[in-house]
């Protein structure tokens, strides 16, 4: 089966790009000077950002719906990312080389299945949990740090 694996629209971040870090600081967010890669996943490009790049560190509010679900967390967005990544059937290197935990929602926005898996082996476990049709979405996110990565929706 199909898949499509997005980063988030840039647009709810843009207005950070270039803020001083004070400013930064009043919106809850950080500024960070890429020093190790990979280490700093952007969630927008849906890379890793290079030693020298600027990352900025925000709560990120990912799971919107009005359910027991509804979750947040920080996320790396690289500042200055101007366009989403969208691929269909292909897998990013930022999840490839990590663990995930990957959460299959129901069209109610519940979870209705999850399960761990290394990021070299993510494909099949996709291909079940979209099989089943009371899944309307998966959240993939690096399961060490808990942090949301990338939604995936049938292609």
């Amino acid at each position: 089966m199909s898949f499509r694996l997005s980063g988030l629209d840039p647009a709810p971040f843009r207005h950070l790009y270039g803020l001083s870090d004070e400013d930064l600081a009043a919106e809850g967010a950080r500024r960070y000077v890429v020093d190790t890669a990979p280490g700093f996943p952007d969630r927008v490009e849906m890379r890793d950002l290079l030693p020298g790049e600027h990352a900025i560190l925000i709560n990120h509010v990912h799971q919107p719906a009005d359910t027991p679900y509804r979750a947040s967390h920080a996320i790396f967005v690289r500042e200055g990312a101007k366009a989403a990544w969208s691929e269909i059937d292909t897998i990013p290197h930022a999840i490839r080389i990590r663990p995930i935990s990957l959460r299959a929602f129901d069209a109610n926005h519940d979870m209705i299945d999850a399960d761990l898996i290394d990021g070299r082996a993510i494909e099949p476990l996709i291909a079940r949990f979209l099989a089943d049709p009371a899944v309307a979405y998966l959240h993939a996110h690096y399961a060490k740090r808990g942090c949301y990565a990338a939604r995936i929706d049938r292609a």
